[in-house]
């Protein structure tokens, strides 16, 4: 069963991706097969999550028989907001604060939307700030026979 405030599985899979390209160290590959191993993410699932993240130009991807993928930029300007906006799209909380569809008929009166737009932007501030660098797990890469230097 979904709920309200549950994070959904691509975003998951989406953040946890971003960490262990965010381990590596730079000029570094690694394949899909790789991560998704890692990370425990089902292959399939993370080829269609990294196309949104490659689109967005948070990760590169190299073709190829040295070709896998990395972080297009360093992990340092990379927000866990953008992850989570590059697959899924703009966070609003609900209808109140969803500024592309004009949010509810009852927003004019509303005494709740101010608690819910400050929820949001609190919500917000904190995966805006919370950059990849801080939280990527070094130890994931150091067994990984599959990492290699870009061309």
């Amino acid at each position: 069963m979904q709920h309200a405030f549950q994070i959904s599985r691509k975003i998951e899979y989406g953040t946890r991706a971003m960490l262990f390209l965010a381990s590596l160290p730079d000029g570094m590959t690694t394949s899909i097969r790789e991560i998704a191993q890692r990370m425990d993410i089902p292959e399939d699932f993370l080829a269609k999550i990294l196309k949104p993240l490659v689109k967005a130009k948070l990760v590169k991807s190299v073709r190829g028989a040295h070709g896998g993928y990395s972080l297009a930029q360093h992990a340092s300007k990379i927000s866990f907001l953008d992850v989570i906006e590059a697959v899924e799209g703009p966070v609003s909380v609900n209808v109140c604060t969803d500024k592309d569809h004009g949010g509810c008929k009852f927003t004019r009166n509303c005494t709740m939307m101010s608690v819910w737009a400050t929820g949001q932007e609190r919500m917000l501030e904190v995966y805006r700030g919370t950059k990849l660098d801080k939280l990527a797990m070094r130890s994931l890469t150091h067994r990984s026979p599959l990492v290699r230097t870009a061309p």
